[in-house]
């Protein structure tokens, strides 16, 4: 069901050697470049008339406009159950709480008497946020994009869901539900690469509706199209990251349960055939007792054949199994996880030593499912080892950091010289002239 890499047989190779021995999933953005490249290109010049046929040749369903109806939204939050209302509102606070106090303020130093530099956080003005469709529904992902650019002040949110044939077209109503009780409106039946190009290129208004305007930044996670689209279109727009498969790895040691761990391996695993379940242990016993587990939770399972087992099975998923929790450690830093869970004997203190995760839940009453959707933390979150160089979606995702230079004519003078002796040193006379034409052409030696 779950393959076995043995570790604890000689000295861990560093860096990339490391990397290289564990597991990954086969996610070839380059190749799915080629495919999307057309598709951006009809929505570049055909607008919302491209959209809409690629949304019938792959969602199967044709739908009459992008726009979402207001009605529509407002009904899907009408006909809401109750009790998912209920979980999404307290989503919905919790994640309000962790990312309003992530907004940054403006700060101001003096860098000399009459010279100061200030930085400056303004917000992107308009995004579009991507939730995906497909197997799932993700009115969470709703919550986990609009939540932090709302906290950051972006003045123009717009939401792409993919159409749902069995919804008239339009995105699932849970996630029209979701955009209600955020107070977001502006939501079209668009997916796949097409609703990244529309996002990038806008659609332009029509008689009937409105058009999608273009977006400066796309956030959010979808499949390798979405993910191509992302990488083409980057430069136009900015972007969130390139999302791969979902990951879950463990770093646990022999107090940890079986139980727990085969449970939070299969929770990923429902995610995708491609999804990733890793388990990295010094102990022989909880792997094993693992494995059993793993057999008799799955057989249990929904989605057991077309998403739970392919996982396992696949070459992304393994048990890693360590000399100690030294190498432990040093094998969860090479992998990068998206969501590292921690199930070991002082989980916070092995917790603080770890450099490379999207996201850390540390002991046994912190599994990701918290995390997906009411720890208050943000669920997307960098995957495919890129957790070593980047972050996951927080309210600096939809901030831009601007400095203000503010020197005096006495400030300037003090400094002058250098920037005239640094500007020639770089053969780049005309930046020193620029500051000597503020003299006179003469200028001022350093007291």
């Amino acid at each position: 069901m779950i393959s076995r890499i043995d570790l604890r047989g000689e000295t861990l190779p560093e860096g990339s050697a490391l990397r290289d021995l564990l597991p990954r999933a086969e996610f070839d953005v380059e190749a799915a470049l080629e495919k999307v490249r057309p598709i951006c290109e009809d929505v570049r010049h055909h607008g919302a008339a491209a959209v809409i046929d690629y949304g019938e040749k792959f969602d199967g369903v044709r739908v009459p406009g992008l726009r979402v109806p207001a009605g529509a939204i407002t009904r899907a939050l009408d006909e809401l159950d109750p009790a998912v209302r209920a979980a999404l509102e307290e989503s919905i606070r919790r994640a309000r709480l962790v990312h309003r106090e992530q907004r940054r303020t403006t700060h101001t130093t003096q860098v000399v008497p009459g010279g100061t530099v200030t930085e400056k956080w303004i917000p992107v003005e308009r995004v579009g946020l991507y939730v995906p469709g497909g197997r799932s529904v993700y009115p969470s992902s709703v919550v986990m994009n609009v939540v932090p650019a709302q906290e950051a002040g972006v003045e123009g949110v717009a939401i792409a869901s993919p159409p749902q044939k069995e919804f008239g077209g339009l995105p699932h109503p849970t996630i029209l539900a979701a955009c209600a009780l955020l107070g977001v409106d502006e939501v079209y039946a668009a997916g796949g690469a097409q609703a990244i190009a529309m996002f990038a290129y806008g659609t332009g208004s029509t008689a009937d509706e409105p058009g999608c305007a273009p977006v400066n930044l796309v956030t959010g996670p979808g499949n390798i199209y979405v993910a191509a689209a992302k990488r083409l279109l980057k430069g136009r727009i900015g972007i969130d990251a390139e999302a791969g498969p979902t990951e879950i790895a463990i770093l646990a040691d022999s107090t940890a349960d079986p139980v727990h761990v085969a449970a939070d391996l299969i929770s990923q695993a429902e995610h995708d055939p491609m999804a990733a379940s890793v388990l990295v242990t010094d102990s022989d016993e909880l792997a094993a007792a693992t494995e059993a587990e793993l057999k008799t939770q799955v057989a249990a399972s929904k989605h057991v054949d077309d998403r739970i087992a392919p996982a396992l099975a696949g070459r992304q998923s393994a048990i890693v199994l360590v000399r100690d929790l030294a190498d432990g450690l040093k094998v969860v830093d090479a992998y990068g996880a998206e969501h590292l869970e921690i199930q070991t004997a002082d989980a916070a203190a092995v917790a603080d030593r770890v450099r490379n995760a999207g996201a850390i839940f540390v002991g046994p009453w912190a599994p990701v499912s918290l995390g997906d959707y009411c720890a208050g933390s943000n669920h997307v979150l960098p995957t495919g080892g890129c957790a070593c160089h980047s972050s996951g979606l927080s309210v600096q995702s939809f901030l831009r950091g601007v400095h203000i230079v503010d020197y005096t004519r006495d400030a300037l003078a003090d400094v002058a010289h250098h920037v005239v002796t640094l500007a020639e040193a770089e053969d780049l006379p005309a930046h020193g002239a620029a500051v000597k034409a503020r003299f006179g052409w003469k200028v001022p030696q350093s007291k």
